[in-house]
């Protein structure tokens, strides 16, 4: 059974360099294996100057890019790294007459090499799945009625695109006409399909699954969800850990410094044999030295490492949620608080009229009428829900002089009248004395000219999988608070019932960033306070706090603009997945670099005494490399 087959079978999939690399890899081996097998036989077989030619095939064939790559670095000035290492201590071994040691040093560091590149790749799956939610082209409907396939690119806010069963959704837009479902799944990791008709938005990124569709447009595709999240996802490596900092530091000083040790190794210990009258050894020093190169090259460390954070980000990705780099996904798991936005954050956004208390001489639905036609401009869930309540068609000639009032409410003349909506410090603000109260729910109190009229009642519905995102965190030992702008009832019925540890009600925007601010203030530095939010209003404490992570929503441009996680299906839950994603990658990471450099050190200790051959320095390079390697990919398959 060929290695090749024994890829595939395990799931792995080559592309064109990677079977070239293994080709060259076998051909290398099959001559090599059957040097060997013939000089065991007998070395009268195989003189030296047809051993010699046939070895150097065999080493070129596998080792030639890496000759390469090691003249192209020094020719640079960029000396020291694993080509330079692997093309002086195979050279050298070759020198020195140990043709087998110096062909099969390149051999395996090559197979290292391979099973570096196929691991790469296949961590690689999960974002490249993302990718294809990039579409590629557009279906515009023209004024004469004729359908023109367009780059997304070149399509106008406000154009009508057709979109037909299978094909992607190329841009964000209403649908006008049709009804479908949507296959999200790209988007926010879950399988189960999203039902949408007339008049609903629509992100890009989704799949039509069933009827033809009509859309108009409220985006550049440069502006629209999958292009954001595209460009986060791409741009995510460039963010790095610290380990990862730590790694590319430690190679710059460590390859210099092995390289001038190997020298010193290789003269030093012959010239002071000389000096006290010994035979200096030289071709025994020099080995020492080749086999301490070997042994010293860090690619364990430098590769396995940055792996493990794209395995990891990539793991995150296909449940749906967004790191914007691995500083992030690092940080998280240093996360010991938890900060919540409420609506839209722990409930759906949803909220119902529930209840409208009216005082004496109003009717409820003059009450209903008067707060709707007030909230006429305003896209608040609350407005929209007491414009949904009212039923009824508004007319924005009604109304005059609309003032929005930040963490209050709104003023507007509606039919003549100064009419006020909005909560309880609306009303002191005014002077208005309010005659009744309710905790059932958010209330919104209104005025007319001043006088109180009455209130409504509105709920907002608890996300399904609040509860248990909160118990979860809890168990890992998280401090969650929640902050909110609602009235203290409200707040306290929401706190009870999904269990956090503390809550801060009647909030204005500013306030939740000094909230923060004073929770970064009292942590030691090393604990990382994390907020969670949904939208526009929680975007300065999204960047404020250590780590911001967002609603996506479907869609929330500030959510993905702002925050450094953006969990793509809106599930609280996917908090601690995460957490537990960042846990396991970073032990991987600490693992690995345990691993690698004290295998590393106590190889070339062994090796300067000259202890340790060429194959065990080939295990301390090239197995250590695999080893890393194989467990960095763990962070693919966390649960």
């Amino acid at each position: 059974m060929t290695w090749r087959f024994i890829l595939i079978n395990e799931g792995f999939s080559l592309n064109k360099k990677q079977k070239k690399n293994l080709y060259r890899v076998i051909a290398a081996f099959i001559i090599v294996a059957a040097l060997m097998i013939i000089e065991h036989i007998s070395k009268d077989l195989m003189p030296w100057f047809i051993s010699l030619p046939l070895y150097m095939t065999a080493y070129l064939i596998v080792g030639y890019d890496v000759l390469k790559k090691a003249i192209k670095g020094i020719l640079k000035g960029q000396v020291f790294d694993e080509n330079f290492l692997m093309a002086v201590a195979t050279v050298g071994a070759m020198v020195l007459g140990e043709y087998e040691e110096g062909v099969a040093v390149m051999l395996f560091y090559q197979i290292g090499e391979l099973f570096q590149s196929i691991a790469v790749g296949k961590s690689r799956q999960n974002i490249v799945s993302l990718m294809d939610i990039r579409p590629d082209s557009a279906n515009l409907l023209n004024e004469d009625g004729t359908v023109e396939e367009v780059d997304p690119d070149d399509v106008e806010i406000g154009s009508v695109l057709i979109i037909n069963p299978g094909e992607k959704v190329p841009i964000d837009g209403i649908i006008i006409e049709g009804r479908t479902s949507l296959d999200t799944s790209a988007l926010t990791g879950e399988s189960v399909p999203r039902t949408a008709g007339e008049g609903d938005e629509i992100i890009s990124g989704c799949i039509n699954s069933s009827g033809m569709i009509k859309i108009r447009t409220t985006k550049e595709f440069g502006e629209s969800t999958v292009s954001k999240i595209l460009d986060l996802v791409e741009n995510s490596s460039l963010k790095k850990a610290r380990a990862e900092n730590f790694i590319s530091k430690f190679a710059r000083f460590y390859t210099p410094i092995v390289c001038y040790s190997a020298l010193i190794l290789a003269v030093i210990p012959p010239v002071a044999r000389l000096i006290f009258g010994y035979s200096p050894m030289w071709s025994s020093w020099i080995f020492r030295a080749l086999t301490f190169l070997v042994i010293s090259c860090p690619c364990a460390v430098v590769i396995s490492v940055p792996l493990s954070f794209f395995g990891g980000i990539g793991c995150a990705s296909s449940r749906g949620i967004l790191v914007k780099g691995a500083n992030y996904l690092e940080a998280l798991a240093d996360a010991k608080t938890i900060v919540f936005d409420k609506t839209g954050t722990l409930t759906k956004g949803v909220f119902e009229v529930t209840g409208i208390y009216p005082e004496t001489g109003i009717s409820s639905d003059e009450l209903l009428r008067d707060a709707a036609y007030a909230e006429i401009s305003s896209s608040h869930p609350i407005s929209l829900s007491l414009k949904k309540a009212y039923g009824k068609e508004l007319l924005l000639e009604n109304v005059l002089d609309i003032e929005e009032i930040a963490g209050h409410g709104v003023s507007a003349e509606v039919f003549g009248r100064r009419i006020l909506v909005g909560n309880e410090k609306l009303m002191n603000r005014s002077n208005v004395q309010i005659s009744s109260s309710h905790d059932e729910g958010t209330v919104v109190y209104v005025a007319v000219d001043g006088i109180y009229a009455g209130c409504i009642v509105i709920s907002d519905v608890i996300k399904e999988n609040t509860a248990k995102a909160i118990s979860m965190l809890k168990a890992d030992g998280i401090r969650t608070i929640m902050l909110t702008g609602d009235a203290e009832k409200a707040a306290n019925r929401v706190a009870k019932t999904i269990g956090v540890d503390s809550y801060l009600s009647e909030l204005l925007p500013g306030d939740k960033v000094s909230e923060v601010e004073k929770l970064l203030e009292n942590s030691n530095g090393k604990d990382k306070t994390a907020f969670c939010g949904d939208g526009i209003n929680d975007a300065p404490v999204l960047m404020r706090a250590d780590i911001g992570i967002a609603m996506g929503g479907l869609g929330s441009d500030a959510a993905i603009e702002a925050a450094d996680i953006v969990l793509m299906d809106d599930d609280p839950a996917k908090i601690s997945l995460a957490r537990r994603i960042s846990a396991k990658t970073l032990g991987i990471v600490r693992q690995n670099i345990i691993f690698a450099i004290g295998v590393k050190v106590l190889c070339l200790i062994l090796g300067a005494l000259g202890i340790a051959n060429m194959w065990i320095a080939i295990f301390a390079d090239v197995g250590v490399m695999v080893i890393a390697v194989l467990n960095a990919t763990r962070a693919l398959r966390i649960k």
